[in-house]
Parts: C-alpha cells; sequence; structure tokens
C-alpha cells in the first residue's frame, strides 16, 4: 500500500516536474514545432509562416514543420490547433476571418475565435485597392460614385474574400450606393474578372493589381487602409477619395496564436524571436515585396487589437446579410 502512494506521488512530482520544465523558456523547444497554415502553400500567410518557420530552426536548432491544413473558410485549420496540447509545439497562423469574423457567419462555428487560442502576434497585413479598368473604367472614386448614382442597380464589384466584400457593402452604405456583389473565388479570379469585363471595378490585393497597373491595365482609384507602405503613398484612401471621413479603414492581416492554456514563458519567449523576426531589415524587404507587410505587438496587445476588431463587426456584419449558413 505504502509503496503504491510513493509510486503515484513520484508519478505527480514527475508530471510536475515536466510541467515545469515545459513553461520554463530555457528548456523549449526541445523537439519540433508545428506550424498549421490554414491555405494551401503560396499563399500569403503561408510565405509569411515559412519565413519565421525557417528563421526559428535557425535560432532554436528544432525544425518547425509547416502544416498546410486549407478549407473551410480557415475552419479545418482553426480546429486542429484548438484541439492541440498547449504546449507550444502547435501554432497556427490564423487570418482575420478565422479570429474575428467567421463568429459572424457561422450559426454554429466548431470554434471560440476568443476563448480557444493564446494570441502571440500579428504577423503580417495586406492593403487592399479599389481598381477599374485604365482604358473604360472611371477615372476617380467621385466618377465612380456619380456614375453608380446615375444608374442605381447597374454597376457591379468584384471581390474573392470576405474582408473585401465587406469593404464594398460599407462603401455603398457610407455613399448611398446601390452596387451588386459579384463573388469570386480569390484575388486571381478577382482580377481576371475585372480584366474580361465580368465587373465594372473590384476590391483586390495591391501586390497583385499593381502589376497591372503598371502595365497600364488597370486603375487603382484607392487605397483601403490608410496604414500603408511608402509605395502606395501616392494612392488616396477611400475614405479620402470619396469624401466619407468616417469611412473605416479595412486589411486582411494574419496573426500568430497557440492553443488556449499554452504556458505564458513559452507564449513570450515565441512573440520575442517573432518579432525581432520580422524586424530585421532584410525580412522586411522580402515581405514587402511579396506584399505581406510586417506588423507586429505584445501578445497583451494582440488580445486587445482582436476583441476592438470583433466589436467593430459585431454590427456591420449581421447588417450586411453576409451568412454562410
Amino acid at each position: 500500500m505504502h509503496r503504491t502512494i510513493r509510486f503515484l506521488v513520484a508519478a505527480i512530482l514527475a508530471i510536475w516536474a515536466g510541467a515545469a520544465a515545459a513553461a520554463e523558456p530555457s528548456s523549449f523547444p526541445s523537439r519540433p514545432i508545428r506550424l498549421i497554415i490554414p491555405f494551401p502553400a503560396g499563399g500569403p500567410s503561408d510565405m509569411v509562416a515559412r519565413i519565421i518557420g525557417q528563421k526559428m530552426s535557425e535560432d532554436w536548432g528544432q525544425p518547425v514543420v509547416i502544416d498546410n491544413r486549407p478549407g473551410a473558410n480557415t475552419i479545418i485549420g482553426a480546429q486542429a490547433a484548438a484541439k492541440a496540447a498547449p504546449d507550444g509545439y502547435t501554432l497556427f497562423m490564423a487570418i482575420d476571418s478565422t479570429l474575428v469574423i467567421n463568429q459572424y457567419l457561422y450559426k454554429n462555428l466548431p470554434y471560440d475565435p476568443l476563448n480557444d487560442f493564446e494570441p502571440i502576434t500579428p504577423t503580417a497585413k495586406t492593403v487592399s485597392v479599389l481598381a477599374t479598368l485604365a482604358g473604360s473604367g472611371p477615372r476617380s472614386v467621385a466618377e465612380l460614385i456619380a456614375k453608380a448614382k446615375a444608374q442605381p442597380g447597374k454597376l457591379n464589384f468584384g471581390a474573392g474574400t470576405i474582408t473585401s466584400q465587406l469593404m464594398g457593402y460599407m462603401f455603398d452604405k457610407a455613399a448611398g450606393l446601390d452596387i451588386v456583389y459579384v463573388p469570386f473565388k480569390g484575388t486571381a479570379e478577382t482580377v481576371n474578372g475585372l480584366l474580361t469585363g465580368s465587373v465594372d471595378f473590384i476590391y483586390a490585393a495591391n501586390q497583385v493589381v499593381i502589376p497591372l497597373v503598371a502595365d497600364g491595365q488597370v486603375r487603382a482609384l484607392a487605397k483601403l487602409d490608410r496604414d500603408a507602405p511608402p509605395s502606395m503613398a501616392a494612392i488616396p484612401t477611400l475614405a479620402e477619395a470619396a469624401g466619407l471621413p468616417d469611412l473605416a479603414d479595412i486589411s486582411i492581416w494574419v496573426g500568430l496564436v497557440a492553443p488556449k492554456g499554452t504556458p505564458k514563458p513559452i507564449i513570450d519567449k515565441i512573440n520575442a524571436e517573432v518579432v525581432k523576426t520580422l524586424n530585421d531589415p532584410d525580412v522586411k524587404e522580402r515581405s514587402e515585396q511579396s506584399g505581406n507587410y510586417p506588423m507586429t505587438s505584445s501578445p497583451e496587445q494582440f488580445s486587445a487589437f482582436i476583441r476592438k476588431e470583433a466589436d467593430r463587426w459585431a454590427k456591420a456584419i449581421p447588417e450586411s446579410g453576409i451568412k454562410f449558413d
């Protein structure tokens, strides 16, 4: 009996010791880290994840395995991450849809975006533009608004992400316009819809549109976020161009999180590594060339940012009538 008790006590102490070691930054990591991406390889979140993973491997001497889990508007990847052990060895590169917008689009979301994850840091954002055909489209946002008001229900716009669709809704509402939304599957298909004349204008990622602007095929009328890189300085914000100062900025952002309950010392160590990596001048240049503009913060600041974004969309998304189930 006493031997059994001693065995149980020893086992409990071993578990406690293991947990303490796991929470100790100096011993982390001691084995490979899995980084889940809710998109196929090659997309913006995948690219920034691979940059971070490579630097972690170099600095910490442990492999970082990229695990692409695309599908269901990032829900498949989110579920896998939420169910993982909270030990720092599973990380998740979430997008704004995952942590903020999905909760307003699905009645029965199979994860809790605010309570199933530990925020670590935002990592990057992409800035979209409102664009038209250079030859036949409106030459300014003011001209677009005038044309839309003269022909209610006749103009249409294309978008390939829920975030871009929401910007279209917010712009139409603020300017009092009746413009038809045409859905596309991703940015490439959206841009092709503009080039083929399927839509009158689009909201699409800057890095895809700008080469077409340089070729003289497309005109960028406005950017959707004033906090944009210097290369976009000549493009006015949509709020400025439309004369609608209350029109909110919007961008697609990506951030790193861990399963809920991951020890704070490990969260802080990962945060420090990612912040260091994304603020390296060479990394910043590589990221911006791919259209990903690095952004970082403390875990606490990121948590507050997520909740602020959730509050922002709590009313706007239901009013838009957009639902996925």
